[in-house]
């Protein structure tokens, strides 16, 4: 019994690489509150950004000009859509408004974790949205770009974000100016060179022994975390 009570308390880490403009991204979300609800405080969730999308002119201008450019792109987005019913992604996404970076927002999206870690605002779930501010705050990032076609590369987008959050403006600006949001964000992309990562999301667990890459399906995210809660720690390893 005290065996299976210590399991049941063991807590394990999962790192989750992601762009925000990153259409995969944006549909794995509900993996993520799928592993939360089912596991509840098990798992932490620690979320990382990747830059994918850190030139949108290179990427798709210029990478997908023989397949229509933007337009092109657009229309491969919608057509992914399409197997994802639980989300909705706006018909002129990439056209009404392209983006010109995804940093942008990584950068002001680290100035919000920096104040949850630092405790100016609450790591707690808030009970309105079911998620942290950070959380949510990314969540709404994703959403205004693919649900409502805004430019998030814009500043003044992410700041109507953190503003209806009610979050501390003045105190996210410092961290914008002062580099300490720019420095978290380097750590990022250190992290995603040392663990080799090749692009978004990424799911890491076991102290990046396991590395889960793209559309993986939730049945297998759920696996790899079953396995390491039930894992007795002290067990040899087999190889």
């Amino acid at each position: 019994m005290l065996v299976n009570e210590k399991k049941m308390e063991k807590v394990i880490k999962l790192s989750y690489f992601s762009d925000v403009l990153c259409f995969w991204a944006y549909a794995a979300q509900v993996r993520l509150d799928e592993l939360k609800n089912k596991f509840g405080k098990r798992v932490e969730i620690e979320h990382h950004f990747i830059s994918v999308f850190g030139d949108t002119q290179q990427r798709i201008g210029e990478g997908w000009k023989d397949r229509g450019g933007y337009r092109g792109f657009a229309d491969h987005v919608l057509d992914a859509a399409k197997s994802f019913p639980q989300i909705h992604v706006n018909p002129e996404i990439w056209l009404r408004s392209s983006p010109k970076t995804s940093a942008m927002s990584h950068c002001f999206l680290k100035a919000i974790q920096l104040l949850e870690k630092n405790g100016v605002i609450s790591a707690d779930i808030n009970t309105e949205f079911d998620k942290t501010f950070f959380e949510e705050s990314l969540w709404r990032v994703r959403c205004a770009f693919f649900e409502g076609a805004q430019d998030i590369s814009n500043i003044s987008v992410l700041k109507n974000i953190a503003e209806e959050l009610q979050l501390p403006m003045a105190a996210i600006e410092k961290s914008l100016n002062d580099g300490s949001a720019l420095a978290a964000l380097m750590s990022d992309t250190e992290m995603k060179e040392l663990l080799k990562l090749e692009g978004s999301p990424s799911y890491i667990l076991n102290d990046g022994r396991q590395k889960l890459y793209g559309n993986v399906g939730y049945r297998v995210i759920e696996a790899n975390v079953t396995e390491l809660l039930e894992h007795d720690d002290n067990q040899l390893s087999w190889c």
